[in-house]
């Protein structure tokens, strides 16, 4: 096991409530019919109830897969080059990318609690989600940052599940996992991204749990008995171990069960849920300490054993 039994319950816990809270956000965001005159004729017409103009455009979810995956694409070629080049100008850009979609996505999440209440409840909610961002962005909160991802996943989920399918999100899966085999066991790119957010931006796309491991606390324990400056410097300078888990690995498998919920229902979507949760959870027990494992494949493996139970279920 890469982390001890109560990081590990603490990371799926969080991981499990990120997704549950994804289908919450999702489920409130449904599409509605709305009455419009049209040529004189009144005809119901489906439309999205997100804010910020988000709503999804008129297109087919073929094309929109094309698009996210063209996207990806071109963001993560771009970022490969410019952490080559300009180290200062990417952790502005990136710091500044980072508070604007978890304005956005935290304003979303908001805005269902005061959309009933306020009229311009989507501009409070902004208001508030910016706040939250600044903080978590440029002033560093472990607390604040773990508690805020378990709803920035959820409402960048919303906006991204309209525009798919059942059919596009199971290719877009397969190509993600893919992308974070190569990522992680042959190009090291994700670790040097983790590790370029969490050392030079200052800011982690995902849940992190810092810790200590038992020889540590020792170590921790006989420091604070010594009277040596030698070894209370030791200690200062001791590295802490870390528990992460990628936001990709979060809002993905948000993004499966909100399609299964719009496809086949609620139960088919708990479904897949629970199955991305127990794949996770297998992956977490059979990893080891020092190494590095791609999620999204085995969180796949899950989701489609998901998807097939659900839809039986159904």
């Amino acid at each position: 096991m890469k982390h001890n039994i109560k990081i590990t319950i603490i990371l799926l816990s969080m991981f499990l409530l990120a997704q549950l809270i994804g289908l919450a956000v999702i489920y409130a965001y449904h599409p509605v019919k709305m009455p419009v005159e049209i040529n004189g004729t009144m005809q119901n017409v489906t439309t999205n109830p997100l804010p910020y103009g988000l709503e999804p455009p008129e297109v087919k979810p073929e094309s929109s897969l094309i698009s996210i995956l063209f996207a990806f694409a071109i963001a993560f070629t771009i970022l490969f080059f410019i952490m080559r080049l300009h180290k200062t100008y990417l952790v502005v850009l990136m710091r500044f990318w980072f508070f604007a979609v978890i304005a956005i996505a935290l304003g979303i999440v908001i805005n269902i609690f005061l959309r009933d209440y306020f009229i311009n409840s989507a501009v409070i909610s902004l208001l508030i989600g910016a706040f939250l961002s600044f903080i978590k962005v440029f002033r560093r909160n472990m607390i604040l940052h773990n508690l805020t991802e378990l709803a920035v996943y959820p409402g960048i989920a919303a906006i991204i599940v309209p525009i798919l399918n059942l059919p596009t999100i199971i290719i877009l899966l397969v190509v993600i996992s893919v992308y974070d085999l190569w990522a992680v066991w042959h190009s090291g790119f994700m670790q040097k991204l983790a590790n370029f957010q969490m050392k030079e931006v200052k800011v982690f796309g995902g849940f992190f749990v810092p810790y200590m491991t038992k020889k540590q606390r020792d170590k921790l324990k006989q420091a604070r008995l010594s009277k040596s400056a030698r070894v209370k410097g030791k200690i200062k300078s001791m590295k802490i171990s870390l528990a992460i888990l990628g936001g990709g690995d979060v809002v993905f498998p948000i993004i499966t069960s909100g399609i299964v919920l719009r496809t086949f229902g609620f139960v088919p979507a708990l479904i897949v849920i629970a199955c991305s949760t127990i794949a996770l959870a297998i992956l977490f027990l059979f990893s080891q300490k020092g190494k590095f494992y791609p999620a999204m494949p085995f969180i796949t493996a899950g989701l489609f054993a998901g998807i097939i139970l659900g839809a039986l279920a159904a």
